[in-house]
């Protein structure tokens, strides 16, 4: 699903709604690709198919989070790891600028092996300095499959944990974030979104919760963690990390979604927030 938005951003004609995803339509499944490049078919998905606000939060997740890795990449980060990275796309958009860097994908085996399918049926090019590290995180060693895979400790990394953090079990994400704080050097970062931990209670107080707790259900997953909302800071202390930026719903509606003359033309899914935060 994410993979599916972000490539029908990619041929969005709003500048506000166009992500730079550009590899994302080319890893979809062929019957749909003549379907986005019909501008009722993509509204269809992004207004009746996607929960409300999502397809919004999607693509702001994703200018956010290139937006941060451009920047560990402009400032010569030695190393990027990408948790979950599912069908993500930084390290082959981002290869001209990673020469300096080198990048670990974790996810779990098949997954890994789908999108490898994926890019080797379509030509596309691994670069060198990509590795991938397949994980189960509920039940594997991350340290152990860190030290494996060639990842060093104490340098300056980048962490990216995108739409993670809650399916995890809490006790996976303690030792995640442990292991973050063991192996991360000095000014690292580390960006991740969670979700409120009132999502889980089903109080729902936000903006499209109900839809995206019912789209997540049918699809036979479940959330597991979150964070209560003004706890961020309490959160990343216990990992000796700092906060840089916390974007809310609003925030991210503010910076992605607000056209010239200053009015707001998308609402983002409130259930989740993003954070960059440093060592």
């Amino acid at each position: 699903m994410t993979c599916l938005s972000r490539a029908v951003s990619a041929l969005e004609t709003d500048s506000l709604y166009k992500s730079g995803d550009y590899i994302a339509p080319l890893l979809i499944p062929a019957f749909l690709k003549p379907l986005l490049h019909i501008s009722l078919a993509r509204k269809f998905f992004s207004r009746v198919i996607a929960p409300k606000g999502i397809y919004e939060y999607v693509i702001a997740r994703t200018k956010y989070l290139d937006a941060v890795f451009e920047q560990a990449l402009a400032e010569q980060f030695d190393q990027v790891l990408i948790f979950g990275a599912g069908f993500d796309t930084r390290a082959l958009r981002f290869q001209g600028k990673t020469q300096n860097t080198q990048v670990f994908e974790l996810d779990i085996s098949i997954t890994q092996q789908a999108k490898i399918g994926q890019y080797q049926k379509r030509r596309l090019v691994l670069p060198s300095n990509l590795t991938f590290i397949s994980i189960d995180f509920d039940k594997e060693s991350l340290p152990v499959k860190l030290d494996e895979a060639g990842f060093r400790k104490q340098q300056r990394s980048l962490f990216v944990l995108e739409g993670l953090l809650m399916y995890l079990q809490p006790e996976s994400v303690v030792a995640t974030f442990q292991t973050i704080q063991d192996y991360a050097g000095r000014r690292s970062r580390v960006a991740f979104d969670y979700l409120y931990a009132s999502i889980l209670r089903n109080e729902g107080i936000y903006y499209g919760e109900s839809g995206i707790v019912k789209t997540v259900s049918s699809a036979g997953e479940q959330w597991h963690f979150g964070i209560e909302k003004g706890e961020i800071e309490t959160f990343l202390a216990m990992y000796d990390l700092k906060l840089i930026n916390h974007s809310d719903a609003r925030a991210l509606e503010k910076e992605y979604f607000t056209d010239s003359e200053g009015k707001v033309i998308g609402n983002v899914n409130g259930t989740h927030c993003l954070v960059t935060a440093e060592k």
